[in-house]
């Protein structure tokens, strides 16, 4: 797979970012790792930490790698990390994309100083910004978008007093998902796409700011949740605190949060735009209880975004909450595995039924999707084998039938189980006794008034997308 096939399918990555800026002058390296490690759900092939001292001579010492947080890192490599001003990132990437150049942070030495960057999310002009860099003697060394970001950032710092300027100048020609957090020499500055379909908040521990993909990295590091970083909002950290800017800001109407945060992505312990994701997967798993009852024995949920859902299904049927499923906390998720041969090895070991829990039992099986129904489908034979009379699939979100373009990894067209098949056809060839999805109409039940992007369900993009007319991309607006 070239770069430019990386950029142009859509099939981004979904990323973890996490910034750490210590007033004080301490070391933030092992902050960062607890953050990052708290985020590496969101990416399990490589990560990175990028530190400066901002009371030094700022140069900026990083290490990045293959593998998981602490697959990369030990207690050495961290000692080595010395400054108060840092970054680290987390990344899942697809087929081909999985080479160290592509890992992140970017560091980037230009005229001005050194910039350090993070991103999560993806670009639907990547292609074009590339080209225009390319052109005007850029040289790449990686595939990712993330470069292009880095490389306009760094070109506009060469026209604007400040740092946080140049962010913004750049923020005008990007289109798409992204939140980043940026390092320059004496600064944090954190950056969310004026839809806000990427999530970044706000932490602080005594003199230390925090960025971060989620709150429970917040939490992790022991420093207080002090708030969302807005749609379209520039944040500046330095020792004089937080600085706002939210000039690249649109309408709220306009909002488009991914709400696959909310049924799979995030932590369960995370709240997002002042959504609890624990609270919003229980409302899902009522709602799905109410559009499609069935007479059954037990609930269960697939570890791990399908068991808070199952938790819902069951309080509003009245049918028993059971766990039938040990899980191997030591295998990456399976939807995110690049190769099809990868995800169908990955669920034999990843998950075994407890046959005593759901012997001679009709079994609610509450899952968060059915992507490509390899998984499920492997599930559903494994409860039948350990003795469930008949399994009931119940799915918390609607049917995928679109890509994704702004960097969760939804699969092209052809893959999409959903798209060419109905429910019935579905649930013939998962092995399932019933199958009920969750009903488009209530993804507004999980996150109340919040405006949220669900065009991998709908087609209704919230801005215009590669090989779609734009009167269609702005139909939700």
């Amino acid at each position: 797979m070239t770069g430019y096939e990386h950029i142009t399918t859509g099939l981004g990555e979904e990323c973890g970012v996490f910034g750490a800026c210590d007033i004080d002058g301490r070391d933030v390296a092992a902050s960062i790792y607890y953050g990052l490690f708290a985020l590496q759900h969101r990416g399990q092939e490589s990560c990175g930490i990028a530190v400066t001292d901002t009371s030094g001579q700022r140069k900026v010492l990083s290490r990045k790698g293959l593998g998981l947080v602490n697959e990369v890192f030990d207690e050495g490599e961290l000692a080595k990390l010395k400054g108060n001003l840092g970054v680290g990132h987390v990344r899942y990437s697809t087929a081909g994309g999985t080479r160290v150049e592509n890992a992140q942070p970017l560091v980037i030495n230009y005229v001005k100083g050194t910039l350090a960057i993070a991103h999560n999310g993806n670009l639907v002009n990547a292609v074009e910004l590339r080209h225009e860099l390319e052109y005007t003697g850029a040289i790449f060394q990686t595939t990712i978008d993330s470069e292009v970001i880095a490389y306009h950032i760094a070109r506009e710092r060469l026209n604007t007093k400040t740092a946080e300027d140049a962010v913004k100048n750049a923020m005008k020609k990007l289109r798409g998902a992204y939140a980043l957090v940026v390092n320059s020499p004496r600064k944090m500055i954190g950056a969310r796409d004026p839809f806000g379909l990427k999530p970044l908040c706000i932490g602080k521990r005594e003199n230390t700011y925090f960025l971060a993909s989620e709150s429970c990295a917040i939490a992790a590091v022991d420093a207080e949740f002090v708030r969302d970083v807005r749609p379209g909002e520039i944040v500046t950290i330095t020792k004089d605190g937080i600085a706002s800017d939210m000039s690249m800001a649109v309408p709220a109407n306009q909002h488009a949060r991914c709400i696959f945060e909310y049924i799979y992505f995030a932590r369960t312990d995370s709240a997002i735009d002042g959504v609890n994701v624990y609270q919003a997967r229980i409302l899902a798993g009522k709602a799905l209880a109410e559009s499609y009852p069935v007479d059954a024995d037990l609930v269960v949920g697939v570890p791990d975004s399908g068991l808070v859902a199952a938790k819902g299904y069951s309080e509003r049927s009245g049918i028993p909450y059971g766990m039938a499923f040990h899980k191997n906390s030591y295998v990456g998720r399976t939807f995110i595995k690049p190769k099809q041969s990868e995800r169908e090895s990955g669920v034999k070991i990843k998950l075994n039924v407890i046959p005593d829990v759901v012997r001679g039992k009709r079994v609610v099986m509450v899952d968060d999707s059915i992507v490509r129904g390899t998984t499920c489908a492997n599930i559903i034979k494994m409860l039948k084998n350990a003795g469930a009379t008949e399994v009931h699939v119940r799915i918390s979100s609607p049917p995928f039938l679109y890509p994704c373009y702004f960097g969760t990894d939804v699969p092209s067209d052809e893959q999409l189980i959903a798209r060419s098949r109905t429910p019935e056809e579905i649930r013939k060839m998962i092995g399932a006794d019933s199958l009920g999805y969750m009903e488009v109409a209530k993804l507004r039940d999980m996150v109340g008034e919040l405006g949220y992007c669900d065009a991998c369900f709908t087609g209704n993009y919230p801005m215009e997308v590669p090989g779609q007319d734009i009167s269609h991309a702005f139909e939700q607006m």
